[in-house]
């Protein structure tokens, strides 16, 4: 088996170009809506499912009845509706988390697909390459690193600090055998980013945004809110230039900051998959743990506002992007990843095995267990099981789709940690 990889560079496209560019992003959107519309429309209506195949025939008639059709690469759309085939596969597919195809509003990530032989990439020096468009041209991009492989596919896409290209490219690299190196169990939290059961000290997440950075947001927020406002009474719901220069300014904060967490995230599991030949987790249901409090107007919710602030503390950590990044590392670093079930965990002593509540009054960072009397810290502690689970269990068969996972017991059985001396009568 081998391996593709994704390539993303910064690009810089000219004045018109970006014209062109922003023209077609909002002319794949209309695409992409209107083939999702056909397909539910007819397979309501007699039960037919279509695909890409049939529309690609329907795509090439409206270009020649609508300039602004014609004026959008072939490639491109036809692109498109492979890739509403592919969404369409991953809603039927039972492993996979994806829900039904959803339409794109004007807010949405423009983004323009092409297949890999539409392209033609040509380096200029050792910073600087460009990229041969159908109907653009060469659109220069800065080569922060070697495109290395044969490109699959490109899509260009605009973002809140500008334009950027990404490449779908097979390296040719096979996948790395194991490593033999030690194992590990992680416990990926709030207070602390990520503990690791063979360190002493937890890894902590850098603010994603500073102190006068959320106070922007939260200022441009409600500016926003007053000028959406003002626009739904006297303008007919149509954006001023003022209106989406504030949701330009948005936007640009938040892909800062979407960086930032990223940059952490793509460190620590990296150095986690490379330095490590087992990887245990927590098949953690992210979705029913980021569920609203809100209740309903019969039976409101409580600390409605507390659980909001957790629900962004817990997604600001992004716990499925870990798992997801985790999953193909462990197999180009030659690790594995073990995902454990996660009931108790917090609860469970890593030292006896007994599980119980006592053992961690509230959310402190102390964990004692009332039957041994081993303590550590509270996130230590559960790590550590959940390395003990993954080794025991050699971790679940579950996907992120199933609610009951099949293995219901917690890894029983006295275990030696760090903290715990070994016993005088052990061999």
């Amino acid at each position: 088996m081998k391996a593709d990889m994704g390539r993303k560079y910064r690009a810089y496209p000219t004045e018109a170009q970006d014209q062109v560019l922003t023209g077609w992003g909002h002319t794949g959107r209309a695409v992409w809506n209107v083939a999702l519309e056909q397909r539910v429309y007819l397979y309501q209506q007699r039960g037919y499912t279509l695909r890409s195949v049939e529309q690609c025939k329907h795509l090439t008639a409206a270009r020649a009845d609508l300039e602004w059709m014609g004026n959008f690469p072939a490639q491109a759309g036809q692109q498109i509706l492979r890739n509403l085939d592919r969404a369409y596969d991953n809603f039927w597919n039972p492993e996979h988390p994806a829900a039904f195809p959803a339409r794109k509003k004007r807010g949405h990530r423009l983004s323009i697909p092409f297949p890999g032989q539409a392209v033609e990439v040509r380096k200029l020096n050792r910073k600087w390459a460009q990229v041969r468009i159908p109907k653009l041209g060469w659109l220069r991009f800065r080569l922060s690193r070697a495109v290395g492989g044969t490109i699959r596919n490109a899509t260009i896409s605009r973002g809140g600090t500008g334009w950027h290209i990404s490449f779908g490219v097979h390296i040719g690299a096979r996948l790395a055998p194991p490593n033999g190196k030690p194992g590990c169990g992680v416990d990926f939290g709030v207070a602390a980013s990520a503990y690791v059961s063979t360190e002493t000290a937890p890894r902590f997440m850098p603010p994603s945004l500073t102190a006068n950075e959320k106070a922007r947001i939260k200022h441009l927020e409600r500016k926003k809110a007053r000028q959406v406002t003002y626009a739904r009474k006297h303008q007919g719901g149509k954006y001023s230039r003022r209106l989406r220069k504030t949701i330009g300014q948005i936007g640009k904060l938040r892909t800062r900051q979407a960086n930032r967490r990223q940059d952490f995230t793509h460190k620590l599991t990296t150095g986690l998959a490379k330095n490590h030949g087992m990887v245990g987790i927590e098949d953690l249901r992210v979705k029913n743990m980021t569920g609203s409090a809100r209740g309903t107007a019969e039976a409101p919710g409580a600390n409605v506002r507390a659980k909001a602030g957790l629900n962004r503390s817990i997604l600001d950590n992004t716990p499925g992007e870990r798992r997801r990044q985790l999953e193909y590392k462990a197999r180009l670093y030659g690790s594995e990843l073990r995902a454990v079930p996660p009931f108790h965990t917090s609860q469970t002593c890593a030292a006896c095995g007994n599980a119980d509540p006592e053992s961690r009054k509230g959310c402190g960072r102390l964990f004692a267990c009332i039957h041994c009397g081993h303590e550590d810290d509270a996130d230590h502690n559960a790590s550590v099981e959940i390395e003990a689970r993954a080794r025991r269990t050699g971790g679940t068969v579950t996907n992120s789709t199933r609610s009951t996972p099949k293995v219901r017991v917690p890894a029983t059985g006295r275990r030696r940690t760090r903290e715990t001396p070994k016993p005088a009568n052990a061999s």
